[in-house]
């Protein structure tokens, strides 16, 4: 299925993502937006099928087994080794560190306020990416549970790719992501040229 398949997924992800400053407001902001929505997946109510766990480690660290949060981790995680087990591997400990971060972040009283705050300017900055950079909807339009649950493995990956994590892969994606847009551009712009007429 190609659901995962890891270059189908990051050709799909990547053609929406091509510009180096969309991909940069993308480093910065899809962390934030994941990190703010295990704030509010923290908070809500825990589904009662999963036995009751929380553990402390300090102030700033904290976990809660059957948080929606926790089951988001394991559903993303699973999904990353999946696609690729090296990198979800070493995604796995800033995950984690996200994960114990948000569950302790709502102990605070301002919490909601502060992940819906992250949410909604990392969302303007994302959107502000596609429409001024990339000069393209985002991924999101096309395929909202890929885009959201791709965002954060396309980010780590882009990290790894940038350190030299295997080249040949990254090139040929880059190649298969340079056809993608070419064809999506040629698309568009006989749609205009038909319009017109």
């Amino acid at each position: 299925m190609a659901v995962f398949d890891l270059e189908t997924q990051l050709v799909f992800y990547g053609a929406y993502h091509a510009n180096k400053i969309n991909v940069l407001i993308h480093i910065i902001c899809v962390p934030l937006l994941l990190w703010s929505a295990q704030v509010l997946l923290a908070s809500a109510p825990s589904p009662s099928f999963l036995p009751a766990y929380h553990l402390e480690i300090n102030k700033y660290l904290s976990f809660d087994l059957n948080s929606s949060s926790t089951i988001m981790f394991f559903v993303y995680e699973s999904y990353y080794f999946i696609l690729e087990p090296t990198a979800a591997l070493i995604y796995m400990p800033q995950f984690t560190l996200s994960l114990l971060t948000s569950t302790a972040f709502v102990q605070r009283s301002d919490h909601l306020t502060v992940a819906l705050i992250m949410q909604a300017v990392a969302w303007i900055a994302q959107f502000i990416g596609h429409g001024v950079a990339e000069k393209r909807a985002p991924a999101l339009l096309d395929n909202l549970v890929g885009a959201v649950v791709l965002a954060p493995f396309f980010v780590h990956l882009e990290i790894l790719f940038s350190l030299g994590y295997r080249p040949k892969l990254h090139k040929h994606l880059e190649n298969e992501i340079g056809k993608e847009i070419t064809r999506v551009k040629k698309i568009e712009g006989d749609k205009r040229r038909a319009k017109a007429q």
